[in-house]
């Protein structure tokens, strides 16, 4: 009994391991960093650039889709508001902000070209 004791005893002392270092826990933390803004932030920045992009290019004329599902003609643009003409037997009209528009589904025609030009 008096030996196991003993053998407990000296498997209880601490023996002097070295502790890790900066260099080795920074490597993986680095790591990880990385990982993480090419997986998550840098796809989000892109999405977030594009929308931006959307919103600011809808113009008159464009049919939209809002957030709420709300499909609708572009009627006029006022800085942060958007004004939808979304029935037109009823001639019914919609202000919205811009932030609430979520795709457009198609431009506006382009204007047509000039009486002097020949198409092939």
């Amino acid at each position: 009994m008096t030996m196991l004791a003993h053998l407990l005893a000296q498997n209880a002392q601490p023996t002097a391991q070295p502790q890790p270092g900066l260099e080795s826990m920074l490597i993986p933390l680095l790591l990880i960093g990385f990982v993480f803004y090419f997986l998550m932030i840098r796809p989000q920045s892109r999405e977030r650039k594009k929308r931006e992009e959307m919103l600011s290019a809808v113009k008159k004329n464009d049919r939209v889709v809002t957030i709420g599902g709300i499909l609708g003609t572009v009627l006029s643009i006022r800085d942060d508001e958007v004004t939808l003409k979304v029935d037109e037997s009823s001639n019914t009209k919609i202000t919205f902000l811009r932030s609430a528009i979520q795709r457009v589904v198609s431009a506006s025609p382009t204007e047509p070209a000039e009486a002097g030009t020949v198409k092939k």
